[in-house]
């Protein structure tokens, strides 16, 4: 079976903000300025964006392909927004994994939504409902209660708002690294002084602690032993081993301090 553990990296949007608030004639830094002003007005002090004015900027995945466990990014630093929508709905299409994500119901996949619509992306195994393969009727990617896509934030919270826990706590708590030297408010600014690789480099870590905290479900509802766990999570030390990226290295060694 294949798993992937998901996690984007978004910006405001300055095109859709010239757009929508009639900011022609601003460059990129003054609409986001516009962008900030306008949404402390209408939430009484928040600048955190509606989800469709969200420009995706990383999209990363950590989990098994073809029994290969893998951490990596869609793309290039250099692609466009368009480009990582097309490379993760491809990859749906051609794979058909339980994507996995943490608070992916309440961000992430709107945001997909939103931004492949926006761009005109073609996603039909990811839309599928059972109309033409009946093995979604009952398990497909859209339904909040299926298991296609499993927020964890979601299930674990009970389907209760009151109950949903920020993936650093929860992935320290569990002995998992946590955030690591970045967090999304620091985002924006990254991209602005053209640091990518590290935004990149960031949401990996996201979606490994992702991925690690969905071995720790499946030995919670039995779906692993504790022999099946232990195996489980020494194939992701060991793929951490053997690579030459630093900030995997690193994952790995606070890891195991933990």
């Amino acid at each position: 079976m294949n798993v992937l553990a998901f996690d984007i990296e978004t910006i405001p949007d300055p095109v859709a903000g010239r757009r929508i608030y009639g900011l022609e004639g601003l460059d990129d830094d003054d609409t986001a300025r516009a962008m900030a002003a306008r949404r402390r007005q209408e939430t009484g002090g928040s600048e955190f964006m509606r989800l469709h004015l969200h420009q995706v900027v990383a999209i990363s995945l950590a989990g098994v392909v073809e029994g290969r466990f893998r951490v990596w990014s869609l793309g290039e630093p250099e692609d466009g927004e368009p480009t990582l929508l097309k490379r993760f709905f491809e990859g749906v299409e051609r794979y058909t994994p339980v994507l996995v994500s943490w608070n992916g119901g309440g961000f992430d996949i709107p945001v997909l939504h939103h931004r492949a619509l926006i761009h005109g992306v073609s996603a039909p195994r990811y839309w599928e409902s059972g109309a033409g393969d009946p093995a979604f009727r009952f398990n497909n990617y859209t339904n909040r209660f299926h298991e296609r896509h499993t927020d964890l934030m979601d299930v674990l919270s009970g389907y209760q708002l009151r109950g949903a826990a920020p993936l650093d706590e929860i992935a320290t708590l569990c002995g998992f690294p946590g955030k690591m030297g970045m967090s999304g408010a620091d985002v924006a600014g990254a991209v602005a002084r053209g640091e990518l690789e590290a935004v990149r480099n960031y949401c990996e870590t996201d979606a490994l602690n992702t991925y690690l905290l969905y071995l720790r479900f499946q030995l919670l509802r039995g779906h692993l032993d504790e022999t099946g766990y232990g195996n489980e999570c020494r194939r992701v030390a060991e793929a951490l081993e053997g690579s030459d990226r630093g900030h995997l290295t690193e994952f790995l060694e606070a890891w195991r301090g933990a």
